[in-house]
């Protein structure tokens, strides 16, 4: 019995590494996680080697992430900018916080998401623990402020929404169905198909 089960873990292990390169091949990629380490170092090497392979031909980046660490955020939305290759986003499911300044972050007339999609953008969070002196922390939390004003920038220059609204916007979660994001300026439209 235990074979047997090593056997299906195997053949399905296969299958979804097959199904991978698949879809690879076909220039999509696939971000259906938190925005950690692991997933910007996937998401950047795959843009970077279809990048290399033909920088004309649009990359589709699906989304489907609750956000993360804002740095490997951005080492994502910086690869997808300096690529030659259009990057178009599509949002699966959610795309908060980081996820949705990578999916506002696609090539212009190529953002979208599915109709059952939500959005959520809000001002950056310390995750973890922070200790040290008053000093330190003060040092952290004007970095803080300077991380929130350049993501509030960011997503000023795709929505075309002013700064001053995105400040208050993102000051909590502000939550969005896709007609709201399309309103805003995230996406560009709402798929129902997929051609």
């Amino acid at each position: 019995m235990a074979d047997k089960e090593k056997e299906e873990g195997l053949l399905q292990e296969v299958t979804e590494r097959n199904i991978e390169h698949s879809l690879l091949k076909s220039r999509k990629i696939f971000l259906w996680s938190q925005v950690d380490d692991d997933s910007a170092r996937a998401v950047v090497t795959r843009l970077l080697s279809l990048d290399a392979e033909d920088s004309e031909t649009e990359i589709v980046l699906y989304i489907n992430s609750p956000g993360g660490s804002v740095s490997d955020g951005l080492a994502i939305y910086d690869a997808m900018q300096a690529i030659g290759s259009p990057v178009s986003t599509v949002c699966t499911g959610l795309a908060a916080s980081m996820g949705a300044v990578l999916l506002a972050g696609g090539a212009k007339g190529r953002r979208f998401t599915w109709p059952h999609a939500r959005i959520m953008i809000h001002q950056p969070l310390i995750m973890g623990t922070i200790t040290g002196r008053a000093t330190d922390l003060d040092i952290h939390a004007r970095e803080m402020l300077k991380t929130r004003e350049e993501i509030n920038r960011l997503l000023a220059s795709h929505t075309g929404q002013d700064i001053e609204k995105l400040a208050k916007d993102t000051d909590r979660d502000f939550y969005m169905s896709p007609k709201e994001a399309k309103e805003y300026g995230l996406i560009d439209d709402i798929v129902t198909t997929i051609s």
